[in-house]
């Protein structure tokens, strides 16, 4: 009886999390239409962030792939210094992560709505041409929309197991400050290396293909 109703309070609560998210997302794109920015506007300007967030994160990627590079080449005696310095390019790379993400989420949450509404607004046509002109226009942003959106989780998603490389070496070097260690990360280094190519490549992706839906968009 216990478990039954602490689920039962689990799951209200999480209706209420999520109908307090949907009222203040609402009221946040109504505020900004009466200032004249759309959810066009928004999502042109959402994109854009999370296009600049995953370009930070390559960057921050391709840093910590070079520290790690200087780790396994450095002596022993540095292998103190070394290893701060690389868990501290771990946390930076967990940090712009989680903003790729976020910034991914945010996107997704004004497309619901824009598209939404715009789906809504269908129906207030008197112009049966207007209406399957927008319409038309309608499938054809959500199909550009669908394209990038796809890149983008494709880029999220490749940045997990280098994240999960570079947490096991972290740990591994902070339980084993020895050359016998090092010895280790250096047969890591290759696999690293493969993971953050590929990274690379889907985040190159990704910021075109949003470049481009930002370029169709605004036309």
């Amino acid at each position: 009886m216990k478990c039954s109703v602490q689920s039962v309070l689990l799951l209200a609560f999480s209706v209420l999390l999520l109908a307090t998210l949907t009222s203040c997302a609402s009221t946040y794109y109504g505020a900004m239409e009466k200032v004249g920015v759309h959810k066009r506007d928004i999502l042109v300007d959402r994109v854009e962030d999370g296009r600049d967030s995953q370009a930070d994160a390559q960057k921050q990627f391709q840093s910590a792939l070079e520290q790690f590079d200087s780790i396994v080449k450095l002596e022993e005696t540095d292998l103190k210094k070394a290893y701060d310095k690389f868990d501290k390019e771990y946390k930076k790379c967990k940090s712009a992560a989680d903003d790729v993400s976020s910034q991914i989420d945010k996107i997704e949450s004004v497309a619901d709505a824009l598209f939404k509404e715009w789906k809504g607004e269908l129906k207030e046509y008197e112009s049966k041409n207007m209406r399957r002109s927008s319409e038309k226009q309608l499938t054809a942003t959500k199909s550009r929309y669908a394209d990038m959106l796809d890149t983008m989780k494709t880029a999220e998603e490749s940045m997990a197991p280098v994240l999960r490389i570079f947490h096991d070496n972290v740990l591994f070097l902070k339980h084993n400050l020895n050359a016998q260690a090092i010895g280790s990360l250096q047969a890591e280094f290759a696999n690293l290396e493969g993971h953050i190519d590929e990274l690379v490549q889907s985040m190159n992706v990704a910021i075109a293909s949003s470049n481009k839906f930002i370029a169709e968009i605004k036309e």
